[in-house]
This record gives C-alpha cells, structure tokens and sequence, in this order.
C-alpha cells in the first residue's frame, strides 16, 4: 500500500491548524467586524489626504489624528445623531405597535370597502404586531457593539494610515496571491469601496433632502425624522422613499387630512423617485456603480449581522465577496496566468 508523503500530511496538518484557529478568531471578532469593514473604508477615502498632507510636510501622527477627528465629525457623528433619533422613534414605535397595526388594518378595512374584495380577514394582527416588535428592536439593537466597533476601527485606521508602507508589506508576504492580480484586486476594492461609500449615501441624502423640503411643504409633523426614513429607505433596492412616504400617508388618512396624505404620496412617487434617477445619471457615472441586485442583498446580510450599519457595509461586504471569487479565478481558473 502506497503510503502519503510526509510532507503532504505536514502540509494538510498546519493548513487545518490555520484553518482551525482563523475560525477561532473569527467566531469572536464577528461582532466587530463592521470595525474592521469600517477601517477599509475610511483608508480608501483618507489615504489620499493623508499622503497630500505629508507631502506638504506635515507629521504623519499629527496627520492622522486630524483627518480621523474630521471624519469622525463630518461622517460619524451625523451618522450616530441619526441613529439615536432613530432609535427613540423606534421605541415609541415597539410600545405602540399594537396601535400602530390596528390603524393600518384599520385603514385597509376602509380601502375594502371602495374595492369589494377582503384585504384583512387572513391579517393576523398579534402576529404581525410581534414581527414589527422583532424587527424594530432588531434593528436598533447592538449599541454596545457598535461602540466598540467603532473603537476599533479608529484604532486600526490609525496604525493604518501612519504605517502604509509596513501595511502593502504585509499584505504582499501574507496574502497567498500573485503581487499582479493583488494590485488589481485592490484597484478593485477601493472602486467598490467608493460606490457603497459615496455613491449610495450620496444618492439617499439627496432623496432624503427632497422629501424633508416637501414634508415641509405639506406640514407633516416630524418632518426631520421622516426624512431620515426616506434617507435609509433609500439604500434598500425596491423600498425606496416609501419606507418614509408611505407611514405618513397613512398617519395623515387616519387624522383625515387628505390633501396632506395625498399630496406626500404624489410628491415621493413623483419628485423623490425622480431624484435616484438624475444623480445616478449625472454623478454616479463617474463611480462604479453597484448593481441594485448586490446592494439589496447586502442590505438583507448586512442588518443581521451589523444592524442599522449593515445599509451600508451589507452591499460592501457582498462586493468583497464577489472580488474574492474573482480573484480564485484570476489565480486558478484556466484563463488565469501570473504574468
């Protein structure tokens, strides 16, 4: 019997060893990993500034600690603002959701009666008052993991932008792939990272800045946070504006202020929707635009695993993905070669 060279079991045994403790380490830094997704992010964005600032003489410690403060004021703190109004909103949404179900039955019951046909008789109201409870405090939850997420991230965005020759050294002697197909993976990276980071939030504030200034217009109360609504809901593909658009119609049918439900209605469907379509034509095009299929299940992974923050590092994590299948068939695949 032919027996297995001891080096191919050597071989097969340190590969499972590192198989086995990357798993380990993992399994315990997954809750964070939005840190680590949020660290590649702001180098892609601070890495040009960081090396203009050194070039202009600048010390590079004094360079990082200054861009890191700007965005964490610029980008982080309207983030986390947004995310607190939000989170008081949702919670007096959770006390309240039996309510909430029984006024949009309640509206339904009422839409029965112009079409002859029943909408409700097969809605299970506690049913979906404990899937709205669920979801909604799903979605608001992990803030402790968020805090030190975001510890994390600004302490390796740190040792990354002051120590970049030592970080693409590293990358070269660890990372098992051909220096060629690295560089193209990483030209790659940062043009993703650029679409989910600029481009999509880009898109959402403008909807959302529409929608506030016809909130306004109308007189809706809470103007600010329905706008932030619209903002979020407009980083998840086929939601859109309605996410925001959508409740007030119903709030204001159920005071009786038609003209104001209608006219919110016809304003999101028509003015808000119109604004995805002019940025995407005029200034996405210079990005590299993500396919609404990977952003929406980015944003079905992302919630998950990230909470509110997954709208935006779902879509990114989906597109590393798909970089990482494309570099096993640049370095496997039988058109691949390593010039």
């Amino acid at each position: 019997m032919k027996q297995i060279p001891i080096k191919i079991v050597r071989q097969i045994f340190i590969l499972l060893l590192i198989l086995m403790m990357a798993g380990l380490i993992f399994m315990e830094i997954a809750p964070y990993f939005s840190g680590i997704l949020g660290t590649i992010t702001l180098f892609v964005l601070l890495k040009r500034p960081m090396e203009k600032l050194v070039d202009k003489g600048w010390n590079s410690t004094l360079s990082a600690i200054l861009l890191m403060l700007t965005s964490f004021f610029i980008i982080l703190l309207p983030i986390v603002g947004a995310f607190f109004m939000l989170g008081k909103r949702i919670r007096m949404a959770v006390e309240n959701s039996e309510k909430i179900t029984s006024m949009i039955k309640t509206q339904l019951q009422t839409l029965e009666d112009y079409i002859g046909f029943k909408l409700t008789s097969q809605v299970d109201a506690s049913a979906v008052t404990e899937w709205l409870t669920s979801s909604l405090q799903g979605l608001a939850g992990g803030t402790f993991n968020a805090v030190i997420a975001i510890s994390v991230m600004y302490f390796l965005l740190f040792y990354m932008l002051t120590n970049q020759k030592k970080l693409y050294g590293s990358l070269y002697d660890y990372i098992p792939i051909g220096n060629h197909n690295l560089k193209i993976i990483g030209d790659e990276v940062r043009e993703i990272v650029r679409a989910n980071t600029l481009g999509i939030p880009l898109v959402a504030f403008a909807q959302g800045l529409v929608a506030l200034i016809g909130f306004l217009i109308f007189g809706v109360d809470n103007a600010l946070f329905w706008a932030i609504m619209v903002t979020i809901g407009s980083m998840i593909p086929f939601v859109g504006n309605l996410l925001g658009t959508l409740p007030v119609f119903v709030l204001s049918l159920s005071n009786g202020d038609n003209f104001q439900a209608w006219g919110v209605l016809l304003y999101g469907s028509i003015v808000v929707a119109s604004t995805d379509n002019l940025i995407r034509l005029y200034v996405l095009k210079k990005l590299d635009d993500v396919h609404p299929l990977v952003t929406m299940i980015g944003v079905l992974v992302g919630i998950p695993l990230f909470g509110f923050i997954g709208l935006v590092f779902g879509p990114l994590l989906v597109s590393l993905f798909l970089v990482i299948v494309r570099i096993y068939k640049r370095e496997y695949g039988k058109e691949g070669t390593e010039p």
